[in-house]
């Protein structure tokens, strides 16, 4: 008697919500899916109900609207940075880059380049005595591998509990593929959806990484994906936002492999689909209402600041026991995901010690809910130049406070009313101002965070070498 794919949904739910993962069915494969530099607002799916303009005008990602039509859209999703590589050593570590002491991808202005704040040291190495999210799965009886963008060096993945790997990689490794593999996705694609047949067949759960080198190298899509993008915005295709908005649809294209490979295979009822961004997008600024502009983005700023535009991502899950096509708006950010791959794979070894993140399985149920931490209030910290001068927030309900080093000013915003930022309420709120501001200073201290010391040497009557916007995010507004 053959079964319907339907049945087998519903036979495989019934199984978790009476007997749990043990129940005829394998402990649930996780695939990850890590895109960089996209923005909150660069795919077609509206990443907020009430917002038209948290989706693009012209990005066609119909794969990545068809994950969405099948699982949950979070609203309210966090990267753990508004850079790269302290966001990917805080989804591997389920902690914060302020307690890691990773909080920038590049390397830290001196003395020598005249600014009044000189950043301390950062890691740019992952250490072994840290305990990745592929260590504690593998503890688990899990098959782990990370494909593309590694960018966290420490001898790369396979020296921190990963099975397969592409090595100790970073941007310059995509670089080098353009069409028809532009920043090698359909490559990572084809090694992941490899590693996903042969666990499959061996009947050995599994969990991938697969990080996406794109948005960068946008330039490096094909030639017809740049024409047709070139056409819909009426612009060249030396254009950057045609380039990102190609590069986009390639990164599309590669989620619809993947997914096709899950259907293959018939693991799509025992497997977690995850899609995120590693930080905010770099187009910028506020959002333009004149007739014809294609810059209709709601949110201020992005990479390299902490505004909303450089840390506000896509984040979209699929699996087991999720509703299909519902918004979440309950705050989440991305070490969250390390002690929810953990619940829901069973694991029994305790969380390391230092874990920020809370589990998000009831969330994921549901919908509904409050992620659980050690701490209520999020902080996000980057006291480096960038697209900003040294800079952080802390979220905690509706609000949020911004502080900058250079001069100790804060500003405070209410994002339930106000998600492009553009209202400080300091103000109008003193007590509240106050209060979240000494949360967060103590948040800082608790964990040792680093905070960027005064240049002696600082000469305002010299030019300093250029760091502002170096991130493409472009700076914010402090008006």
């Amino acid at each position: 008697m053959s079964v319907s794919m339907t049945d087998r949904r519903i036979l495989f739910i019934l199984s978790i919500l009476i007997f749990g993962h043990s129940a005829g069915y394998a402990q649930p494969n996780f695939i990850f899916i890590l895109t960089d530099d996209q923005d909150w607002t660069e795919t077609s799916v509206q990443m907020h109900p009430d917002i038209p303009y948290s989706k693009s005008q012209y990005i066609q990602t119909p794969n990545l609207e068809k994950l969405a039509s099948e699982g949950i859209i979070f609203s309210d999703a966090y990267a753990p940075s508004s850079v790269c590589a302290p966001t990917r050593i805080s989804l591997q570590t389920g902690k914060s880059p302020a307690q890691l002491h990773w909080t920038k991808a590049g390397p830290a202005v001196t003395t020598r380049d005249n600014y009044p704040l000189i950043p301390k040291p950062i890691r740019r190495d992952i250490s072994s005595s840290e305990t990745t999210i592929a260590e504690m799965l593998k503890g688990a009886g899990y098959a782990t591998a990370h494909y593309g963008k590694w960018h966290l060096s420490g001898g790369g993945p396979e020296e921190h509990g990963y099975d397969e790997s592409d090595g100790n990689t970073g941007n310059q490794d995509a670089a080098r593929h353009i069409a028809p593999n532009p920043v090698d996705i359909f490559g990572i694609t084809e090694r992941a959806s490899a590693f996903m047949e042969k666990h499959t067949k061996a009947g050995t759960p599994f969990f991938i990484q697969l990080s996406h080198n794109g948005l960068h190298y946008p330039e490096n899509s094909t030639p017809e994906m740049l024409q047709k993008y070139a056409k819909l915005m009426g612009k060249s295709t030396d254009d950057r936002q045609v380039q990102r908005s190609a590069m986009a649809e390639h990164v599309d294209q590669g989620l619809g492999l993947i997914m096709e490979k899950i259907d293959a295979l018939g693991i799509r009822e025992n497997t977690y689909l995850i899609f995120m961004s590693d930080n905010g997008g770099t187009a910028g600024g506020k959002r333009d209402r004149r007739k014809n502009s294609t810059n209709t983005r709601p949110l201020n700023s992005g990479k390299g600041s902490v505004y909303e535009g450089g840390i506000r991502i896509p984040l979209i899950i699929r699996g087991p026991n999720i509703p299909a096509d519902i918004y979440s708006s309950s705050r989440v950010v991305g070490f969250d995901l390390f002690p929810t791959f953990c619940a829901l794979a069973g694991v029994k070894q305790a969380l390391p010690d230092g874990v920020e993140g809370g589990d998000m399985t009831a969330i994921l149920h549901s919908g509904k809910g409050q992620v659980q931490r050690p701490r209520e209030a999020l902080i996000f910290h980057f006291p480096h130049y960038q697209a900003d001068t040294p800079h952080s927030a802390i979220l905690l309900g509706d609000y949020k406070l911004i502080k900058w080093y250079e001069d100790g000013k804060v500003k405070l915003f209410d994002l339930s009313k106000d998600i492009g930022e553009s209202k400080d309420l300091s103000e109008q709120f003193p007590e509240k101002t106050a209060g979240l501001l000494k949360q967060l200073e103590q948040y800082l201290a608790d964990v040792d965070a680093q905070i960027p010391d005064i240049n002696p040497d600082y000469d305002p009557a010299k030019p300093s070498t250029p760091q502002l916007g170096k991130g493409k995010g472009g700076k914010a507004s402090r008006k």
